[in-house]
């Protein structure tokens, strides 16, 4: 199991203090450090069933800077979108747990956390 966190963040930290009290086993990513690349963005999205816009951070002072609230949310944009999420890192919803099995989830919630344990 793979969670990609920001070490700042309270979500990943109760997301982090769940997986310890289930004892499960997991490496951790702090994706700000090493950003995923655009191919590890497209497969977590697959595997998320989502598209690039919906786990992206709009609030944040670097999508301002980009404008991205205004970008199209279409399949003619989606490469626009994943490119700067590779490149912005900070832009990326967290935590985001990859479970063994491959299944994948935003892990805002304690609830979404769960439903990847073994």
């Amino acid at each position: 199991m793979e969670i990609w966190i920001n070490p700042a963040c309270s979500k990943c930290q109760s997301a982090l203090s769940l997986l310890d009290t289930e004892d499960v086993h997991y490496t951790v990513r702090h994706y700000l450090e090493e950003p995923p690349t655009v191919a590890e963005l497209e497969d977590v999205l697959q595997r998320l069933d989502l598209e690039p816009w919906d786990i992206a951070r709009l609030g944040e002072p670097a999508a301002a800077d980009l404008g991205v609230a205004s970008w199209p949310r279409d399949p003619a944009h989606r490469a626009r979108w994943i490119e700067a999420l590779a490149a912005h890192p900070v832009l990326i919803q967290r935590p985001i747990i990859t479970a063994d099995d491959g299944t994948t989830v935003v892990a805002r919630t304690p609830e979404a956390v769960r439903s990847v344990l073994p």
